[in-house]
């Protein structure tokens, strides 16, 4: 059985059938408006996570990193496509279609989790091992369905916001019981953006100076001397003639390589915003009226007093 503090853990987790199969991923979890206890949990199946299904809670287990769901993963995708109220709970029709297609009891639903093997209904859910999987009031949805209310889920309800519609108790006197709807605000979470990391090539001028060489002709003239005069003389006078020599320079040379220089990651952080929210709740009023006759001399019912409480 999943707990309330565990909800947090399996959010944005996966979620597994019990074959080992994966169906999705988990993104909301109702609880029941008069027991607090997780009762569905909605699973993104599809491609690209693009449906919803909801899935009985009460009878899976959170498994490591994961959350384990005694349902086939094609029954748990075929299931009914329901509408959330604005308020984020289950109406009495679409809460029936859902328990209905799992084939979970309504007698299972009224049982505390450890008394569903002996209420009348256990083992009614089907084949998938799903028995009571509902909970006890089932009252996420049920507030006005008095048909189906056990015995004590009228004062249970009520005490978990005035939820369940009003009623007046007879324990032998003449009192009256006011109801009241408290404003209970949680949060959602929804996905807000997409950011990511895109890689592409630019080309840039680049400009580096670098040192080069080259060579120049030098003339360079000897007088003749006792040492030079054979080699001068060995030629005939007067005769044309021509030597070359080769001159040699340096070009730069450009060539690049790609080397790695950093590594770049996407990281999130929370921050936190105040938000006010505003909602209506209603609210019973008890007023006295006291009915005179016009022979007393005093008001009659035109004119009634009125006492608040």
């Amino acid at each position: 059985m999943i707990t309330r503090e565990e909800i947090s853990i399996l959010l944005d987790h996966p979620v597994y059938d019990g074959d080992g199969n994966k169906v999705g991923d988990a993104k909301h979890v109702f609880l029941d408006d008069a027991s607090g206890r997780p009762e569905w949990v909605t699973v993104k199946t599809g491609m690209f996570g693009s449906s919803e299904s909801f899935v009985p809670i009460r009878d899976a287990a959170l498994v490591k990193d994961h959350l384990e769901v005694p349902y086939p993963k094609d029954k748990i995708k075929g299931a009914p496509n329901v509408d959330i109220d604005a308020g984020g709970h289950l109406s009495v029709e679409e809460e029936d279609r859902l328990y209905d297609y799992y084939g979970i009891d309504w007698d299972s639903v009224l049982a505390e989790p450890g008394e569903r093997d002996r209420s009348p209904g256990a083992g009614a859910a089907g084949t998938a091992g799903a028995a009571g999987a509902a909970g006890t009031a089932g009252m996420a949805g049920r507030r006005d369905d008095t048909s189906r209310t056990a015995p004590d889920a009228a004062g249970t309800a009520a005490a978990a916001g005035g939820r369940s519609e009003a009623r007046t108790r007879g324990h032998g006197d003449d009192a009256m019981t006011r109801s009241e709807e408290h404003m209970r605000v949680g949060v959602e979470r929804h996905e807000a953006g997409r950011a990511r990391l895109r890689k592409y090539v630019v080309t840039e001028e680049v400009q580096q100076t670098v040192p080069v060489r080259h060579e120049e002709v030098r003339v360079e003239r000897e007088p003749i001397t006792d040492a030079n005069r054979d080699e001068a003389m060995s030629g005939p006078a007067f005769k044309e003639d021509e030597h070359d020599v080769t001159l040699y320079e340096e070009r730069p040379v450009v060539e690049t390589e790609a080397v790695p220089v950093e590594r770049v990651r996407m990281t999130t952080e929370e921050k936190t915003a105040d938000e006010t929210v505003r909602g209506q709740v209603r609210k019973e009023r008890i007023e006295a009226e006291t009915e005179l006759d016009e022979e007393s001399g005093r008001r009659g019912r035109d004119a009634p007093e009125r006492g608040r409480e």
